[in-house]
């Protein structure tokens, strides 16, 4: 019975997060970077295998968000913050929204970062200054929510940079931070159709300094007792119910030395009821969900000290794969911690993007617009690197045959759309 029940589970989160050829989130149709398309370019350059190029005004660290025809982005335009609807066939601007002023440069990135999050109907937009807001996809505004306003100050060193995640009829969002205040970290439930706070979750953690600051997106997972949102930030890892936002079960050992400055920015990836959870490179700790209370001993699977700061992983199911910032990559069995590979070297630069796999192959792109193509299995195997020139922080999406990359001033869309 348990297992049956937890089948239909995964089969409620795939429909609850997934659309037919849509990327509504970050981390794509099933929030973990995964995408089922299959017959993607695997090369290109900035002459090569481009359908369209859009010039955009400026930098930020967020995803393209795909639904149906229409692309939307976040921009930056000096001190100004827009959202702009691109059409996915021919990349010329539907329309633009101002979102707000005040963008500055915040290390690497800045007030643009989060990504928006769709259901098909209406997008919901966070900027780095805490407004949320609801808009249709003609760039109507719903409703705005200033959470700032409303829950007090942020206080995170490099600026907020989570992003909203959809489940159902409610948004989830995070706020962990504690280098700027002393106030407690929390979590939300918002209303998607009202914006009203439905519930809100303290979530004290023993992290110092810049350490309770995560810059990571939670995740739902689906257990056999039902629907969790895991959060990691704070030097631990913790799984809340979605109605009430009580915390259920929580992991210790993400900060082993107990440094200062163990801000998160990998955020959580789930296979099943797998929970793979990065940290500042070491540990990077892989469990199962589904616990009550201290979990740290009874749940935790495996560790490795070889994980990632900043991009985020991806699993096949059966694999994990790990891209350090270096470009160092490392295959793992997901549910032993084996090393299957380890030390294959991408080109040399900075890794941010978070890793895409799709049609049997993995997607890195570096910071120099350099996107690696590597295939998925148990042995390495370089595909392809294409250079498309441009500062990139941003994860690639995937949609109908075309894979979509934004880089400090253009947004790109490679290959041709599928009729």
């Amino acid at each position: 019975m348990k297992t049956r029940t937890l089948a239909f589970l995964l089969t409620a989160l795939a429909a609850a997060t997934a659309s037919a050829n849509d990327w509504p989130h970050w981390r794509g149709p099933n929030g973990n970077g995964v995408s089922g398309e299959t017959e993607l370019p695997i090369r290109w350059s900035t002459t090569e295998n481009v359908h369209w190029k859009l010039d955009l005004p400026g930098r930020s660290g967020a995803t393209p968000i795909i639904t149906g025809d229409r692309v939307f982005v976040n921009v930056t335009d000096g001190d100004a913050i827009e959202l702009w609807a691109v059409d996915r066939r021919t990349g010329g601007v539907l329309w633009t929204t101002h979102l707000g002023d005040g963008n500055e440069r915040l290390m690497k990135g800045n007030r643009a970062n989060p990504s928006p999050v769709t259901d098909g109907e209406s997008l919901w937009v966070m900027s780095g200054h805490g407004l949320l807001r609801r808009f249709d996809l003609d760039g109507n505004e719903i409703w705005v929510r200033d959470i700032q306003r409303d829950h007090g100050a942020w206080g995170l060193l490099w600026g907020y940079g989570s992003s909203p995640v959809l489940h159902d009829d409610s948004l989830y969002v995070q706020v962990l931070h504690g280098f700027y205040t002393d106030d407690p970290s929390y979590v939300l439930r918002i209303d998607t159709e009202t914006g009203r706070t439905l519930w809100r979750t303290e979530r004290p953690t023993r992290a110092i300094r810049e350490s309770p600051d995560s810059y990571t997106t939670p995740a739902v997972v689906a257990t056999e007792s039902g629907f969790e949102l895991v959060v990691t930030g704070g030097d631990v890892v913790t799984g809340h119910d979605l109605a009430s936002g009580r915390e259920l079960w929580r992991l210790e050992g993400m900060n082993p030395r107990n440094r200062r400055d163990y801000r998160m920015v990998a955020s959580p990836v789930v296979e099943g009821d797998i929970v793979v959870a990065p940290t500042r490179v070491r540990p990077l700790t892989v469990l199962r969900a589904g616990g009550r209370g201290d979990v740290t001993e009874s749940h935790r699977m495996w560790t490795t000290d070889s994980g990632p700061d900043v991009p985020t992983p991806v699993t096949d199911g059966t694999y994990l794969y790990v891209v350090r910032d270096n470009g160092v990559v490392h295959c793992f069995d997901l549910r032993t911690g084996e090393e299957i590979y380890g030390r294959q070297r991408l080109r040399n630069g900075s890794y941010s993007a978070s890793l895409v796999l799709a049609d049997g192959n993995i997607y890195a792109t570096s910071e120099d617009g350099v996107t690696s193509v590597f295939r998925a299995g148990p042995e390495f195997e370089l595909l392809a690197e294409n250079d498309l020139e441009g500062y990139t922080l941003s994860s690639p999406a995937i949609v109908d045959g075309q894979i979509f990359l934004r880089t400090d001033f253009a947004l790109w869309a490679i290959g041709q759309p599928r009729e």
